[in-house]
C-alpha cells in the first residue's frame, strides 16, 4: 500500500506542480498574441500565491529575460521587469487567500499596476512625448488600447492558471490519494 501511495502521490505532485504550469505560460508568451495578452502577470500572481518567496520574485523574470532573448529587449524593459516583480509581491498576499473574489481584485490591480508603471516608463524613458504632465497624460491615454487587452489576458489567463491548478487539484485529491489512503 505504502509504494502505491507513494506512486500516485508522486504524480499528484507532478501534475501539480506550479512550475510545469509557469513554464506552460511562458511558452504562451512566444506563440504569436494580441499586443499586452499574455500570461505574465498570471505567472507572477500564480508565482506569489503557490510557490516559495524567492522562486515567486525570480522565476518570472527568469521566463522574461529568456522569451526577451528571443523577442528583443527596449528602453522600457526596467519599468516592465519592476511591474511583474510587483505583481508576484500581490500574489504572496494570496498566499492563504485564494478565493474567485481575491483572486479577481489582485488580477484588475496588477493590470491597473502594470499600466500606470510601463506608461510611466514609456513617458519617462522615451520620446514621443514632452516631459510634462501633459505628455504624461497623453502616454496613458494613448495606452488605454493596450490596457483594455492587458486587462482582458490577465483576467483569462488569471483564470486559467488559479482555476486549471484548482480543478487538477480537487481531481488528484479524488482520483490519485483517496483510493490510495483507503487501501
Amino acid at each position: 500500500m505504502k509504494r502505491i501511495f507513494n506512486f500516485q502521490f508522486s504524480i499528484y505532485k507532478t501534475l501539480l506542480n506550479p512550475f510545469l504550469l509557469i513554464t506552460a505560460g511562458a511558452l504562451l508568451r512566444l506563440a504569436p498574441h494580441e499586443p499586452n495578452v499574455a500570461p505574465i502577470s498570471a505567472m507572477a500572481l500564480f508565482g506569489g500565491a503557490y510557490l516559495s518567496r524567492k522562486s515567486a520574485l525570480i522565476f518570472p523574470l527568469l521566463v522574461m529575460v529568456v522569451s526577451d532573448l528571443f523577442l528583443g529587449f527596449h528602453d522600457t524593459i526596467g519599468w516592465v521587469y519592476a511591474s511583474f516583480i510587483l505583481i508576484a509581491l500581490i500574489g504572496m498576499t494570496l498566499h492563504t487567500r485564494v478565493s474567485i473574489g481575491t483572486v479577481l481584485f489582485a488580477t484588475v490591480s496588477s493590470s491597473i499596476l502594470f499600466y500606470l508603471i510601463t506608461n510611466f516608463g514609456v513617458w519617462a524613458t522615451g520620446t514621443m512625448y514632452s516631459k510634462d504632465l501633459s505628455g504624461l497624460l497623453q502616454s496613458y491615454t494613448m495606452a488605454i488600447p493596450f490596457f483594455r487587452n492587458t486587462l482582458l489576458g490577465d483576467v483569462f489567463y488569471t483564470g486559467v492558471f488559479f482555476g486549471g491548478y484548482e480543478l487538477l487539484s480537487a481531481y488528484a485529491k479524488r482520483n490519485l490519494l483517496a483510493p490510495a489512503m483507503s487501501k
